[in-house]
Parts: structure tokens; sequence; C-alpha cells
């Protein structure tokens, strides 16, 4: 029996039939004895924290003070300076300049024309890399004007345009920060890894309490959301930079802050870019999200839709979006693979003539628009719309293959969702906490063990068991299947370089669809439930799953697989007996990025009937209920750090045992 448990595969044996075995037992007990407390947590010992932090949040927005002004005069002060550059972006891209209120407001000038943001964004393409990504930067821009999406889009970029530049300045000086200091670095360690996991939702709440209702508030939030990845490749970056090239600043005389910013950002620049670009596409990802506190734009046109029940309007707004993410996920791309290049000579004509031709472009069009109505806005006569074409394809398509997912949906249910939804949910709170315990116990020592036992005893402390288990038996299950379909494909985009272009593409293209995208077609042929949040996980949480085992199988040496032709090894042999194990820590980071994704996607998919810790937070924001939103989404994230723990250590375990 000792040996077993010391093997890794007897270990976990005995711990699911442990864990089954008692489970079943509490159950017998339980209907023997009426002794409720084995499988519920008993209610006088639940922890009433969400009534404490109701409590301090309306104490600090009502009472809280610092001598010369209260708390809500400082987030109010903040708003403020939030809105300002807010407000000129949105008067520059779709409202115009205007002195005075109301009727008696006189316009001083209008804002720039279609056609002129158009040409500056097909511009930006150019100089970013080439005329094809300007081409394709510049079709994107267009499309939202054809199809009618113009001023939300609009609306959308004045968001972006704020929210990216705090957030990756922010992060930026984070990121330096806990670079120069440990004692920064691992207090920032939890509040980033919270930040990275909490629900938005969790936090909505507070910040309408703390902000009120509207754009601003939608900012904070999409900042909050955003702000973590800059930070982690801040970090990242900067410890990569050689050390030969500070001890050649340190030689030439530079001062600490010299070497930082004259020789540590720019070699780490490269690495920075994939930072911006995280921050883009995350608060891309947000615009849906904070529509629901006032954000307004192509997020609010997509929660109109899907509350009004107008499937074809929907898909049409979440093409806008996606379009938007395109052509801002391939430019901040290219502008992170850009190299510099000397300035040319001559005046500020020739020697900057993209930034010339847009003043000219902006300027000549601001004129003709006073003349030509048509140059100013895209006429509403020359749009077109969607909708109707994508509601027919919608029914057409529940009326021919309706049975057919029907049945696929049924057996699913039947043979895998509710047997491991039973499993998961029949675990009593004080055996699985115990087992989570040995869980991280057995990967990492008593440390993560103990951490993992205090966190699972903190959601059954709560009352939200039962949430939990749903919640991790829907991201057990979804994990599972992404990561059955990703890894196959993850390996033949490896191994077949023209099916891989075609693979890692596609995946960039699930990687720039905002979450509640996903909904949208899951909503049309599954209806609400269990099943439909599976399929919209797995969608969403595919892409780390194919990109990590793509990359995994490249990164092996060459050497290895010379090694194994030599032993005589057919290419099967070579990719099961040597690529693949050599890749385990790739693959093992790719299920850890997965688990987290879904973990993400959860939440929001409270609004297709799940019934786990996202619909509680999204009750939460519904009631205005911040103590029950920020526990609920405490709870999640307590679930994704463990999970994140015990995957990265079993990773490390790994890559120690390969010599990597």
């Amino acid at each position: 029996m000792l040996r077993l448990i010391k093997s890794g595969s007897g270990f976990w044996v005995l711990l699911f039939a442990a864990t089954w075995g008692l489970s079943a037992s509490s159950f017998a007990i339980y209907k023997a004895l009426d002794a409720r407390w084995i499988i519920r947590f008993p209610k006088k010992w639940e922890l009433q924290l969400d009534g404490v932090i109701s409590d301090f949040l309306t104490w600090l927005v009502e009472s809280a003070g610092f001598h010369f002004f209260s708390f809500k005069d400082l987030t109010r002060g903040i708003a403020a300076v939030i809105e300002a550059p807010y407000q000129f972006f949105r008067n520059l891209l779709i409202e115009g300049f205007s002195t005075g209120f109301g009727e008696t407001a006189t316009q001083l000038s209008p804002s720039l024309s279609w056609i002129a943001i158009v040409v500056c964004v097909t511009l930006v393409g150019r100089f970013a890399r080439d005329w094809k990504l300007a081409a394709l930067v510049g079709v994107c821009f267009l499309y939202l004007a054809i199809f009618g999406r113009w001023q939300s889009a609009m609306i959308t970029l004045s968001s972006i345009l704020i929210a990216v530049p705090i957030g990756v300045v922010g992060g930026l000086f984070l990121g330096i920060a806990a670079y120069r200091f440990q004692w920064v670095n691992l207090a920032l360690r939890p509040i980033l890894d919270l930040m990275q996991t909490v629900p938005v939702f969790a936090y909505l709440v507070p910040i309408l309490i703390l902000f009120g209702f509207g754009p601003v508030a939608a900012l904070v939030a999409t900042v909050i959301y955003a702000m973590p990845p800059m930070v982690r490749v801040t970090i990242m970056a900067l410890q990569a930079v050689p050390s030969e090239l500070q001890e050649a600043g340190r030689m030439a005389g530079c001062t600490r802050r010299q070497i930082m910013w004259k020789v540590l950002v720019p070699a780490a620049t490269p690495t920075l870019m994939v930072g911006v670009n995280q921050v883009i596409m995350l608060s891309l990802n947000m615009v849906i999200i904070a529509s629901m506190i006032g954000a307004g734009g192509l997020g609010f046109d997509v929660l109109a839709s899907l509350r009004r029940l107008d499937i074809g309007a929907g898909i049409e707004a979440g093409l806008a979006i996606v379009v938007m993410a395109i052509a801002l996920d391939r430019a901040s791309q290219a502008f992170s693979e850009r190299k510099y290049q000397a300035a040319r000579r001559g005046n500020f004509l020739q020697s900057h003539p993209l930034s010339s031709t847009m003043f000219i472009v902006s300027g000549l069009t601001l004129i003709l628009g006073f003349f030509v109505p048509a140059v100013q806005s895209y006429p509403e006569s020359l749009t077109i719309t969607t909708g109707p074409f994508w509601a027919a394809a919608v029914k057409w398509v529940n009326i021919n293959f309706f049975d057919t997912f029907e049945a696929i949906k049924v057996v699913i249910l039947q043979w895998l969702l509710l047997p491991v939804k039973r499993f998961f949910t029949g675990i009593p709170w004080a055996w699985g906490i115990l087992t989570m315990g040995l869980i991280g116990w057995r990967v990492d020592g008593w440390k993560l063990g103990v951490m993992a036992a205090l966190m699972m005893a903190f959601i059954a402390a709560n009352g939200l068991w039962a949430k939990a288990m749903v919640t991790i038996y829907l991201c057990s299950v979804s994990v599972f299947i992404a990561t059955v379909i990703g890894i196959p494909l993850g390996i033949w985009a490896a191994e077949k370089p023209r099916a891989g272009k075609i693979i890692l593409g596609l995946m960039d293209t699930l990687q720039t669809l905002p979450s509640f995208v996903y909904l949208i077609p899951v909503i049309m042929l599954f209806r609400v439930g269990d099943f439909s949040a599976m399929i919209a996980v797995v969608l969403y949480a595919l892409a780390p799953a194919v990109r990590y085992a793509a990359h995994g199988l490249r990164e092996v040496p060459e050497q290895m697989v010379e090694a194994g032709l030599m032993s005589g090894c057919t290419p099967g042999q070579i990719l099961r007996r040597v690529k693949l194990p050599l890749a385990t820590p790739h693959l093992l980071l790719g299920l850890n990025q997965t688990t987290m994704l879904a973990l993400s996607m959860l939440v929001i998919t409270a609004l297709v009937g799940t019934r786990d810790l996202g619909q509680e937070v999204y009750i939460a924001l519904t009631k205005a209920n911040a103590g029950s939103g920020i526990i609920a989404g405490l709870s999640v994230a307590f679930i994704a750090i463990i999970s994140d723990r015990i995957v990265n250590a079993l990773a490390d375990k790994q890559r120690k045992r390969l010599d990597l």
C-alpha cells in the first residue's frame, strides 16, 4: 500500500477512489442520521463577510474623509481627470467641438470626417509594417462605416484610446518598481493574481459605488482588467535584458535612472510591445461588459440586441467588434516587431511623409465637409445591413439541423456532463477541503497544501460550496474537451507547416473575439443551459491549448530528434517518445492558460443559465450587492489560483526531470 501511495499514479487512483467512496458513505450517513452538516456547511458557522464588505463600501463613500476632502470627492476628482481626455477623443472622433450647453451650444469645429479617420488608420498600418497591413486596417474601418456601425465604433475607440495608455503606462511603472524592489514584487504578485482571476462582474458594483454610472466607471473597470499582463510582461522583459548591457551602461557612467530609461527599457521594447498588444485586446474584450455600466458603443449594441433577442443585429454588432479587434491586434503586433528606421532628411513634408499626409487629408476633408455632407459623415443611404441575412440563416439552421444538434446535446449531457456533475456536486465540503490540501501537498509541498485547503475552506464558510462544485465541474469538462481537441490541432500545426498557418491563423481570430460574442451562436443553436455554457467555454479557451502544443513541439531540440532517427524510430515513435515528453512543460502551461480562460468565460456564461459561482456574481451585479459579488468573485479567483499553482508546479517538476 505504501509503495502504491508513493508512486505518482497510485496516489491519484487512491485519492479518486477515496473521494468517490467517502462521498457515497457521507450521503448514506446523511440519510440515516439526518446529519446535514456532513453534506452542507452549517449555516450558523458561515461567515457573514458580504454584509461587512457592503457596509465598509457604504462607509467609504458616505463618511470616509481626508481632513480637507472626502473619499467620494477623491473618486469624483479621479473621474473628472479621466473624463476630460475621454471627452476630447469623443469630440475629435464623433461629436465635434462646441461651446455652451443645450440649445445655446455653438459648434466650434466638427469632428474628423470618416474619410480622414480611415486614411489615418491606414497610414498607421503602413508605418507599422507595410501596405498590405495598411490595406487590412483601412478595410476594417471602412467596414464599420459601410455597415452602419461608425458612431458606436468611434465611441468604443475613444474608450480604447484612454484605457490603453493608462493601462500601459501604469503597468510599465508598476513593473519597473517590481523589478527594482523585491518587496514591491512580492506585494504585487497576489494583487495581480486577484486582478486577473476575480471576474469582472465582481468589481463592477464597487466601481459603480465609487465612481458612479457612466463611461468613466467603465474605463476604470477596463484598466483594472487590462493592466496586469503589462505589469507581468514588463517584469519579464526587464529580467531578460542581458547583464552585459547593464555593465556597459555602468562603465559609460550612466546613473541608475539612465540605465533604466536608456538601456533596459529600449532593449526590452519588443517584448514590452507584446504587453501593449495584450492591453489592447483585453480592453476590447471588456467593451460589452463595460457597456453594462454606461460605456456605450459597440458593446451596448451587442447587449441591447441580446436583450431583445434580435440575433441578426447582435451578430452584426459582434462582427463589428471582431473587425475592430483584428485591425488593432494586427497593427499592435506589427509595432512590436517593427525595427527602428532613421528619419529622412529634408523639410517636415519630406522627413515625415505619412504624418504630413494625415494632416493634409484631415484639413481638406474638414473644409470639404462644410460643402459636401457625405465627406463629413458616411451617408445613411449607402449603409448596408446584414441583420436580416443572419436572422434568416439562423432560422434555416434551426429548422434543418435542430434534431441533429439536439441529439448531440442529449448524448453529451447523458454520458459526460451529468455523470461528472453528479460526482463533483456529491463531494462533501469537509472531504473536498481535505482532498485539495492533499493534492497541493502531493504536488508542491505543505505550503501549497495549506493554501489550497484554506482557500477551499473560505468558499465553504461563505455558503458557496455547491456553486463552487458546479463551477469546477463545468470548468473541468470544458478544459478536458478543449485539451483533447487542442493538442492534436497543435501537433498538426507543428508537424505540417501549411496546415499550421491556417490553424494558428484561426486561433488568432478566436483570440481576438470578445467573450460575449461566443454566446450569440451558442444561444441560437443550443438554447440555454450547461451544454451551451460548455460549448462557449471550449471555443473561448481552445486557443492556448493549440498554441502551446505547437510551440512546445517546435522547441524540441533538433539533436534529440536526430538521435531518435539514428535509433531507428519511426516518425510516430519520435512524436510519442521524444517530442511529446519533451514538450510536456509547454503542454502543461497551455493547460494552465486554458483553465484560466475557461474560468473567466464561465462567469459570462451565467447569462445562458448556469447555476454556478458566475451566476452568484451576476445576481450580485443586478442587485447592486457589492459584498456578495466580491465574495463570489474571490471564490472564483481562489479556484483559479489553486489550479494555477498546481499546474505550474507540475510544469516545473517536469522541466527539472527533463533537465530543461
